[in-house]
């Protein structure tokens, strides 16, 4: 089997492995900014529920669940960096495009909350 007959027959799951792997690797660049980031004021926002939020975070983060968020926009300057994590990085990656699309520019997705932490 030649490469465009592989293509036509699995191009679904290689644009799945595509995405995964995108994920990862956004992830870690986000993690190896993130000292700097830090330092230089970034606000860290977790956006899973309240409850999820409860069970457990990552110290520094605040909790702006995502169906809350666009209601909770004043509370974001748009001058700072903004990164993002929820349970997995699905929600974090919606509310980055909803901050986008308002005018916020410097903003991240981490993924999992838990790598905040490590």
């Amino acid at each position: 089997m030649n490469i465009t007959d592989f293509l036509a027959n699995y191009w679904p799951f290689v644009l799945l492995g595509l995405w995964f792997f995108y994920k990862w690797w956004n992830s870690k660049r986000v993690i190896a900014m993130l000292p700097k980031l830090k330092k230089n004021g970034a606000l860290l926002i977790d956006v899973r529920s309240t409850g999820e939020f409860e069970h457990g975070n990552a110290p520094g983060t605040i909790n702006i669940p995502l169906q809350e968020l666009s209601g909770r926009l004043g509370e974001i300057p748009k001058s700072s960096s903004i990164v993002l994590c929820c349970a997995s990085g699905t929600r974090s990656g919606m509310a980055k495009l909803l901050l986008l699309k308002n005018g916020y520019r410097n903003v991240y997705n981490i993924g999992a909350w838990s790598k905040f932490l490590g």
